[in-house]
């Protein structure tokens, strides 16, 4: 299935969720929390994660992970995952509570798709300390999906992984998790790149951008994805395809923030300052612009073709100003 067919199938099916100028949302993709192990790329950004988490938390976002927020291809053991990251499952748990929680599954984690394995391995967790089970993200509905709707302009926002048409990491993902699993997760430690993935392939990255970026175009709806590890925010007369990028870089994270009919590219990396202190840092990456410049493609276009034809038409006065300046002697 191509992927302007596959998209077109998740769009009908996307879990609907409606929202205002009032709202604040954080996009999260690709985290890839893994169990800590060498091959564990989520561990050199835990902490600047986790107190992004905090920040959002405390300023009432609602957290939106936008697939492949577990390594579950590498291991696929959840309880390893989750006892591995303790402080950042217990603050995922206070979003849950407050019921400002939503999960959807990418290709990594395609094991949230089923709602068995997600009542088994993420409704309760066993606290070996005490003894106990107790509750981890209880009644939790994990989604491919998700179609947000404006209360008032009606505007649309399509939020889904980005794997959907990538055919090795979708209709064959089987093929890719054998290989990670059995395979590539070995040669990983010694810095070995997979090629499936187009995080590391520039090529396939590429291809899969433009092919979203298509359907894009046709579709006129504003989207977010994950899946290639490269943030995006579109730049004027760009299509509005958006990527949250990810949380395994070496330089820190990056998100996107829908907050208040606005949305921006943001990203936390850590900073020192004179004295040796270290300290965790939110940077603006681009906007915040209004949503509202994302509803029409046409009509980014059009402003894009005014702001063309003005510059060219300054330049030309400018020229045609200095070359009646009289000779100076």
């Amino acid at each position: 299935m191509n992927t302007r067919a596959r998209l077109d199938k998740v769009l009908q099916k996307a879990f609907p969720i409606p929202f205002d100028d009032n709202s604040k949302f954080v996009f999260f993709g690709d985290v890839h929390r893994g169990d800590d192990s060498l091959s564990d790329e989520f561990g050199r950004n835990r902490h600047i994660y986790y107190h992004a988490l905090n920040y959002y938390y405390q300023n009432d976002f609602t957290y939106v992970e936008v697939g492949d927020g577990d390594e579950l291809w590498e291991h696929p053991n959840y309880e390893h995952i989750r006892s591995a990251h303790v402080s950042v499952f217990e603050m995922l748990k206070n979003f849950h509570k407050a019921n400002r929680l939503v999960m959807l599954f990418g290709n990594h984690n395609m094991q949230l798709r089923d709602p068995r394995y997600v009542k088994e391995n993420l409704y309760h967790t066993y606290d070996e300390y005490l003894d106990l089970k107790e509750d981890l993200f209880p009644g939790l509905a994990v989604h491919e999906a998700l179609l947000l709707s404006h209360r008032e302009t009606e505007q649309k926002i399509f939020v889904v992984h980005g794997h959907q048409g990538d055919m090795i990491n979708d209709q064959l993902w089987r093929v890719s998790y054998f290989l990670i699993r059995y395979i590539w997760k070995f040669l990983h430690i010694i810095g070995v790149k997979y090629a499936a993935s187009p995080a590391k392939n520039r090529t396939k990255r590429h291809k899969i951008e433009k092919s979203y970026n298509k359907w894009n175009e046709q579709r006129d709806i504003m989207i977010i994805c994950g899946h290639t590890h490269r943030p995006k925010f579109p730049a004027t007369g760009e299509t509005s395809y958006f990527n949250t990028g990810c949380c395994i870089h070496p330089r820190g994270v990056t998100c996107l923030e829908l907050m208040y009919g606005k949305i921006m590219l943001v990203s936390w990396n850590m900073h020192s300052k004179k004295d040796g202190t270290v300290y965790i840092k939110r940077s603006l990456i681009r906007g915040p612009e209004p949503i509202s410049n994302f509803k029409s493609n046409d009509e980014r276009l059009r402003k894009a073709k005014q702001i063309v034809t003005t510059s060219k038409m300054k330049k030309y006065l400018n020229r045609k100003v200095e070359g009646e300046r009289p000779c100076q002697t």
